[in-house]
């Protein structure tokens, strides 16, 4: 897909210089819309929406139908491909997922099997199809998967930690089973990303959600190594697709997330777009990088926060977004009014 019929979004994530970057955020189908919550309430279950074909076909292109983004995203989590090589899970309401059995010995490790994604997750490819076909060349479609160390963080916790204590306790005391873990992993993800790709996925973001709580040198034995290895295998089956990579909490790891293969680095908004530019380098694309919290500001305030970060990121090889996923209180209206103003980027700055 080449010139006129490729979306703006792709031809941005390939380096193109355009009038104004592209636009979608992180979390943007989800519970700050009334769609979404009235849908909630008919199907409770996390998994049963994003499970559920024609359920998670209408959340995915809720935000697409209200505010034409430039990306829309496949609705899913990141845990969604673990029950297909053996590790249980639930994602309950609130809570985030959970692991019946978390992996804390090598005898787990070794049952783990590789993942069939067509048949463990049957309904990526329905969805993927419909949303190609839904948005046209209009929007790119992204798939997303977790990362390595961050899948590994949810089996070896069993849930989501505020100290990550379990793991971490792996990692110092007996790295050998977790290198184990991390690279079955890393196999499953690279498939599972390619599978997203060949059901129509035109941009992979990988979610390294944990990655931040690690220290810089721990970052490079434990999450780095994973990112590339999943990176790289990608690249090559589908060496034109782009690859996003985000850390939470990323501020002083930005340099190393440049070493991983992506090409954008999802920046938070603890980082100013300026330095994050200046300090990955003039070759590599940006996404972000708006505080969530913004979009409770008065019109004129999110208006301009966009154009301060859209002049810092310049005209090449950004795309616009929050430094994480909208906040679930956030005003309609507000984010209406985001995308409305990204959108005229180019009248915006011609006129400051």
């Amino acid at each position: 897909m080449t010139g006129a019929n490729t979306p703006y979004l792709l031809r941005a994530a390939r380096g193109e210089k355009l009038d104004r970057p592209p636009v979608w955020m992180m979390r943007q189908a989800g519970r700050y819309m009334k769609a979404y919550r009235d849908l909630r309430e008919k199907y409770p279950s996390f998994r049963e929406r994003s499970e559920i074909p024609e359920v998670a076909i209408e959340i995915s292109l809720q935000p697409w139908r209200a505010f034409k983004p430039d990306g829309v995203i496949l609705f899913s989590d990141i845990v969604t491909p673990l029950p297909g090589i053996g590790i249980e899970m639930d994602i309950a309401e609130g809570k985030g997922p959970i692991i019946a059995n978390p992996i804390r010995t090598q005898a787990q490790v070794d049952a783990l099997y590789p993942i069939e994604p067509d048949e463990s997750t049957p309904f990526i490819r329905p969805i993927l199809k419909a949303l190609r076909e839904e948005v046209k060349s209009d929007a790119t479609v992204l798939g997303f998967v977790g990362a390595p160390w961050t899948l590994a963080a949810y089996a070896v916790e069993g849930k989501g930690s505020k100290t990550y204590s379990v793991i971490k306790n792996m990692a110092f005391s007996d790295p050998a089973v977790l290198h184990a873990l991390l690279v079955k992993i890393a196999d499953t993800i690279t498939d599972y990303a390619c599978h997203q790709i060949e059901c129509g996925a035109q941009l992979i973001q990988m979610f390294d959600s944990w990655a931040g709580q690690l220290s810089p040198q721990d970052y490079e034995v434990f999450a780095l190594p994973y990112q590339k290895r999943v990176f790289e295998k990608i690249k090559a089956k589908h060496p034109e697709t782009p690859l996003i990579l985000l850390v939470s909490g990323s501020a002083g790891l930005l340099e190393r997330m440049g070493e991983s293969g992506a090409d954008l680095i999802s920046v938070d908004w603890t980082v100013d777009m300026a330095d994050a530019r200046r300090r990955l380098g003039p070759e590599m694309g940006v996404q972000g990088n708006l505080d969530p919290g913004v979009l409770f500001g008065s019109k004129e305030f999110i208006r301009d926060r966009i154009i301060d970060t859209i002049k810092k990121a310049g005209p090449r090889g950004h795309i616009l977004n929050l430094g994480h996923g909208i906040l679930p209180t956030t005003p309609e209206e507000n984010a209406a009014y985001f995308f409305e103003t990204a959108k005229q980027a180019d009248s915006l700055l011609a006129a400051v």
